[in-house]
């Protein structure tokens, strides 16, 4: 298994940015992908973004495409989720997930292809 430790979040203005960072350890990192979801208060869960192994192939939600990009440094084992041109409705709780069925992000990852999870990280952008 993985554990997966978010940071990074916080109380942004509309039209600002964070950058979330997801550290992962307990098994080879670059060995996996990773992605981010999301999470607002009374909703599903839904998927931001994920990325492949070695950060090739990258897959992005259209509520968020061309605003966050997601990145990582498999020598820090960290992954990243830069988020620009934030707007109220991208508040949530930000959960970072590792892939142990993919490699590859090759089309739209569900929640069932990720396998360990970590606690998440609230983001809040205000109006």
């Amino acid at each position: 298994q993985v554990q997966l430790v978010e940071s990074g979040g916080g109380l942004v203005q509309a039209g600002g940015s964070l950058r979330l960072s997801c550290a992962a350890s307990g098994r080879t990192f670059s060995s996996y992908a990773m992605g981010w979801f999301r999470q607002a208060p009374g909703k599903e869960r839904e998927f931001v973004a994920a990325i492949g192994w070695s950060g090739g192939s990258t897959y992005y939600a259209d509520s968020v495409k061309g605003r966050f990009t997601i990145s990582r440094d498999n020598a820090k084992n960290t992954t990243y989720l830069q988020m620009n041109s934030l707007q109220p409705v991208d508040t949530a709780v930000y959960f970072c997930a590792a892939s142990f069925k993919m490699t590859e992000v090759v089309g739209l990852p569900t929640r069932a292809d990720f396998g360990s999870w970590g606690q998440g990280t609230q983001v809040t952008v205000s109006s």
